[in-house]
């Protein structure tokens, strides 16, 4: 945080070098209008979201949702590991994998002139 600090600061030294003290406060307002308006628009958002959802909007746990607790291995195990039947919940994850892949089909050649397999729910 000392860091974020440092850099508002330094920002704050370039832009009262470059406005000069006539037009820094003008733009100082200025900033601190946009600050309230996006402020506002944050809020009325919420507002709006909390209209739309309901009561089920306070029970949203929002921190799951965060996009920074994004683990790909950790979705990935939990849907090898979901199961409807609860089988596939006590068993280890390669074992998930090894049952839920099947081996394919063998390759058979075609006679020569016999026309290729068409899927005609494929196109």
């Amino acid at each position: 945080m000392n860091i974020q600090l440092d850099k508002i600061l330094v920002i704050g030294i370039i832009a009262v070098l470059l406005l000069g003290p006539q037009r820094l406060p003008m733009y100082a307002q200025k900033l601190a209008e946009f600050v309230k308006a996006v402020r506002r628009f944050a809020d009325t958002a919420k507002d709006r979201m909390r209209e739309e959802m309901g009561p089920e909007f306070d029970d949203v746990d929002w921190q799951k949702l965060d996009p920074r607790q994004y683990d790909p291995r950790r979705i990935i195990r939990d849907a090898l590991l979901d199961s409807t039947t609860g089988t596939a919940a006590a068993t280890t994850g390669a074992q998930v994998t090894a049952a839920k892949v099947r081996a394919p089909a063998p390759v058979v050649p075609l006679v020569a002139g016999e026309p290729a397999p068409f899927d005609s729910e494929a196109t």
